[in-house]
């Protein structure tokens, strides 16, 4: 919000205050000033009298002139193209201060030149608010601008002084000048006085001006014909006002409704009456079609934007722009105007679409006082009869009901003093509330304060100590040590796991990602195991940023699509976050896979990112937390087999818990993800810190020397290897201690020699014991029962 020092000094006396001065005090009550900014900037400027004005004659577009500055006529080369003998203009002389530097006295292609003559531009006064005749030359002043005149920034009214304030979303009442003015009033203890124009615009003869409203985003409607207006210049104090507001002036009627909108916050719109002959404004929705705005761009508008309308013609997009078929023109004689109250949330979204942020659409989004449409209006016809001669005024229409009630909030001395921990005085509340206009009545310590029908912010006690606190100085609070309990330093379970986690498969070589939480409705659509609905964003940044995600994987899998598109085959990567979804969230962690996990080409060695790789990962991961192999069961994934290859891929279970999926990607996912052969997996965490797990024990290694036995079977084809390694494991003791330390498959082959529907599996076992050494008798005993269980539980066949 832009608030000029001219604005202020109009209804307070400031005159005592620098704008640094204002700036830190207006920052200290809570409205960050975030920059002060000069309207104009330039020192050692006079205004001058063009006598003589020749071509320069080594140059096709220099100008030599004799300039009268009062104390002296300078010679001043010229290169604008609008300079002229008779004219004054705003001279710079030498050792003057501009924007692009210092004017020093000098020769140009041998002519003597001895300042410089200025455009506005030149000057540091923002060029969007220049006329194209502006921008193309000099500053050519009026006839009456006094000749020797050492401050021309002042005579023009450009030297004004501008802060630039930071309003918190709450306090969008003070992007009306008047609720900034009483605001800084309260903060400076200054007396304010605002212009006087309560009921102005209860006048009127009889009216044929019709309003409705077809849509329920338009509660509330004032309209009002002006039969006869003069269309001429603005005033100067008005024009000054909305250059510094960023604001063109472009006649007295237009510059009036901007003057309006800034003054109170209401933005209102003036349409020529000649552009709708029958007096007839109707709001409505549902169109769709292309309109020309009075921008002269054309949009689109869809079914949900609310419009002004004309005999079912669109007239205006509501609260953001007028159309350009009845804007005000040179040639307006009398005035329809609208003042309404608009859905804010109508506002945004069409504002948003169409990328059309406009004065009035911001004050629309971010919330109007209750009564700010009845003030513009009183405001308007006011300003219209002073300064555009404003005649034949009929009565004001109106469509709907005004719900505001005046809101009254009780709290006593000790409420205030208990929320802020301070021992303020009955007297020093009172001016407080006195100062921000709330009508405090106090009555044995306990206050009643009626707030301001722009104050929508305030609710309750805790508001009221807020403004005390704001006005009185945050550096009033005592000085007090916060009391801190000790507490010991240390990771709480679930912090332990992801620690854990994460550290284990940087270890093994995966890179930790983090990627968006936030998914576009195809990545909602292809989630892994999700818990529940995903959480849809009231208001999305985008597309692709609608949805909170409920798995992991689908975000992963753009990281690995990324990677493999710039040639990283060997991409690696993990990630451990939360996953959210209606009604709660949990704690997952996903892997995705591909090439080499680890390689050392001067070795030899390699380690595959394939199924079995996954799996490994997955069962020491567990391992480390306390969950034994023996607890882990892979079965046959009937989950998901929509983004996991149906016959490559695994349900991961601990008793009758799931807690995820690994396996290979499915080849139709994987195509519409853009990775080659990826292994993934998405584990539950939550079920993971639930599972009860075992203390990890330490044990000293055993000192006898261990055996190794190889043995081959033919089993059916079918028949998981677990179940045989099961039934091995179960014949391992030797009196009651298990001698079978590591069951290891290394081969299983299908193919010649052995049947369609069986396989070969090859085992090695290590035996060992920590008591003794043991003797052939005893691993011939383990080793004979081992072959018969197998032989009996699994239909096995030893091979020889």
């Amino acid at each position: 919000m832009k608030i000029s020092r001219k604005w202020l000094s109009q209804y307070m006396d400031i005159s005592d205050l620098t704008i640094e001065q204002l700036q830190e005090k207006i920052t200290n009550a809570g409205f960050e000033v975030e920059a002060i900014e000069k309207q104009s900037q330039g020192t050692n400027l006079v205004i001058g009298y063009v006598e003589e004005c020749t071509d320069h004659p080594d140059s096709d577009h220099l100008h030599c002139t004799k300039v009268n500055v009062g104390d002296a006529v300078l010679d001043v080369v010229c290169g604008a193209p609008n300079v002229a003998a008779g004219q004054k203009v705003i001279v710079a002389k030498p050792g003057a201060i501009l924007p692009g530097g210092e004017i020093k006295a000098g020769s140009i292609r041998g002519q003597k030149s001895e300042g410089m003559i200025c455009a506005l531009f030149e000057l540091g006064v923002d060029s969007k608010l220049l006329t194209e005749d502006q921008l193309n030359g000099i500053e050519i002043l009026p006839e009456d601008a006094p000749v020797g005149n050492t401050d021309p920034l002042g005579y023009l009214g450009l030297d004004d002084e501008i802060l630039d304030i930071g309003l918190t979303p709450n306090r969008s009442d003070c992007l009306a000048s008047f609720s900034m003015a009483l605001e800084a009033g309260a903060i400076l203890n200054r007396e304010v006085t605002l212009p006087e124009f309560d009921g102005a615009s209860d006048i009127g003869t009889s009216t044929t001006l019709k309003i409705d409203s077809k849509t329920d985003r338009c509660p509330y409607f004032l309209g009002k014909i002006i039969g006869s207006v003069k269309i001429k210049e603005s005033p100067k104090w008005m024009k000054e006002l909305l250059m510094a507001s960023g604001v063109h002036s472009i006649n007295n009627v237009v510059d009036i409704s901007n003057i309006v909108m800034l003054e109170t916050g209401q933005p209102m719109h003036f349409y020529d009456m000649d552009a709708i002959p029958n007096h007839e404004i109707t709001v409505a929705d549902g169109f769709d079609e292309d309109y020309t705005a009075l921008d002269g761009v054309t949009y689109r508008l869809q079914p949900e934007d609310c419009v002004i309308t004309n005999q079912g013609k669109p007239i205006g997009i509501a609260g953001i722009m007028g159309g350009d078929d009845s804007k005000i023109l040179d040639t307006t004689k009398g005035l329809i105007i609208e003042c309404a109250h608009f859905d804010h949330v109508s506002i945004r979204n069409t504002a948003r679409r169409l990328s059309l942020q406009t004065e009035a659409s911001v004050r629309y989004q971010k919330g109007i006082e209750p009564l700010a449409a009845k003030k513009a209006l009183d405001r308007a016809v006011q300003l219209l009869i002073e300064y555009a001669d404003a005649e034949l005024i009929e009565e004001t229409v109106e469509y709907g009901n005004n719900p505001y009630e005046p809101k009254e909030i009780k709290c006593t001395l000790n409420d205030i003093n208990r929320l802020l921990g301070t021992s303020y005085n009955c007297q020093q509340v009172y001016d407080i509330f006195e100062r921000l206009h709330f009508a405090p009545v106090l009555n044995n310590e306990e206050f009643t304060v009626t707030i301001p029908s722009y104050r929508t912010d305030m609710e309750g006690k805790a508001d009221l100590a807020e403004e005390v606190i704001r006005i009185i100085g945050f550096d009033s609070l005592p000085t007090t040590l916060p009391l801190m309990e000790m507490t010991e330093g240390k990771l709480n379970e679930k912090q332990k796991l992801k620690r854990t986690i994460r550290h284990y498969f940087a270890s093994q070589g995966l890179q930790d990602c983090i990627t968006y939480t936030l998914i576009s409705t195809e990545k909602k659509d292809n989630a892994i195991m999700p818990k529940g609905d995903a959480v849809e964003l009231a208001i999305p940044m985008s597309e692709e940023r609608r949805w909170i995600r409920t798995s992991i994987l689908p975000s992963l899998l753009d990281t690995v699509s990324y990677n493999q598109a710039r040639n990283n085959k060997d991409c690696n990567v993990f990630e451990y976050s939360d996953v959210s979804y209606v009604g709660g969230q949990q704690s997952r962690v996903a892997f995705a896979i591909s090439g080499q996990l680890q390689q050392s080409r001067w070795t030899g060695y390699s380690l595959p990112s394939d199924f079995y790789t996954a799996k490994g990962l997955i069962e020491s991961l567990l391992d480390q937390i306390g969950i034994a192999s023996a607890r882990i069961a892979f079965k046959e994934n009937t989950i998901d087999t929509k983004h996991f290859h149906p016959y490559r891929s695994a349900a991961i279970y601990i008793g009758k818990d799931c807690i995820g999926l690994c396996g290979q990607i499915h080849p139709s996912y994987e195509k519409q993800t853009n990775v080659k052969g990826v292994i993934m997996a998405e584990l539950d965490c939550d079920l993971l810190l639930s599972i009860k797990k075992a203390k990890v024990k330490f044990t000293p290694l055993s000192k006898y020397p261990s055996v190794s036995r190889d043995l081959a079977f033919v089993i059916d084809r079918d028949m998981p290897v677990e179940k045989v390694i099961n039934v091995m494991k179960k014949q391992g003791r030797v009196n009651k201690e298990m001698v079978i330390r590591n069951i290891e498959v290394f081969d299983v082959y299908e193919g010649e020699h052995v049947s369609e529907n069986e396989k070969s599996v090859a085992l090695s076992v290590l035996f060992q014991s920590d008591t003794h050494t043991l003797k052939d008798e005893e691993i011939n005993t383990v080793f004979n029962n081992i072959i018969a269980a197998i032989v009996k539980d699994c239909n096995a066949q030893l091979r020889g």
